[in-house]
């Protein structure tokens, strides 16, 4: 990759996330640490607003911005090929915003791009039209991004019905189901629910904050322990 090449990708990065660390942005561009370390040197010293310092993390101060980007073809591949995989999993409204996302971007790609990207062989299945997953994953990752507790009836694996007051944390997909990442208030520790055995849910007024241990990026880390373990 070209240096400059390798430039404009890292300020890429730094722009999609809140905190990214020169170990994250290492591994993204095959990279050494110190070879990240020396090129965000040289890119305040262009005037590119990074604020951070090493063995804490970066961001892109507020404001900056660079010209609209154009897609490259194999690009807008992978973008239809994500698009026509997740469809089939999400719930119809948020698969309704997938397409028309889509379909945006598709309008604006050259004529070759265009018909490379709508005619790549890559196909997701569509889900039953009964699967009970679909009925409760909007209010429920409405749920978690409005931070509202839940009030859920589930039925686990052994067909016990049980209530649960969660901390909705996130939804998410495991390939053949989906499950809800809660911290659970009756067990004070995280759990997951399969979405599809969830009986009914009821969203409560009651708030929640992000508490030390037990949010997302807290379960998240316990997965990450639980792989390298």
């Amino acid at each position: 990759m070209r240096r400059a090449d390798r430039l404009f990708q890292l300020v890429q990065l730094i722009r999609a996330r809140r905190l990214s660390t020169a170990d994250y942005l290492a591994q993204r561009l095959e990279v050494s640490v110190r070879t990240v370390y020396r090129a965000i040197a040289d890119l305040q010293a262009q005037g590119v607003p990074i604020d951070g310092e090493a063995g804490v993390g970066y961001r892109m101060r507020a404001g900056f911005d660079l010209p609209p980007l154009m897609f490259s073809q194999a690009e807008a591949q992978a973008l239809v090929a994500a698009v026509r995989m997740a469809r089939p999993r999400l719930d119809a409204a948020l698969a309704a915003e997938a397409d028309a996302a889509l379909g945006k971007i598709l309008a604006v790609l050259p004529p070759a791009a265009r018909t490379a990207a709508v005619g790549l062989p890559v196909f997701g299945v569509a889900a039953r039209a009964d699967d009970p997953a679909h009925r409760w994953l909007e209010p429920l990752r409405d749920a978690a991004a409005s931070r509202h507790k839940l009030q859920l009836r589930y039925l686990d694996l052994k067909d016990q019905e049980s209530e649960r007051t969660v901390r909705p944390l996130g939804c998410v997909h495991w390939g053949a189901v989906w499950t809800l990442a809660t911290w659970c208030e009756q067990r004070q520790a995280f759990r997951n629910f399969r979405i599809d055995r969830i009986v009914a849910l009821q969203r409560l007024d009651e708030r929640f904050r992000d508490e030390p241990g037990r949010t997302l990026a807290d379960l998240m880390r316990q997965y990450d322990l639980r792989a390298d373990g």
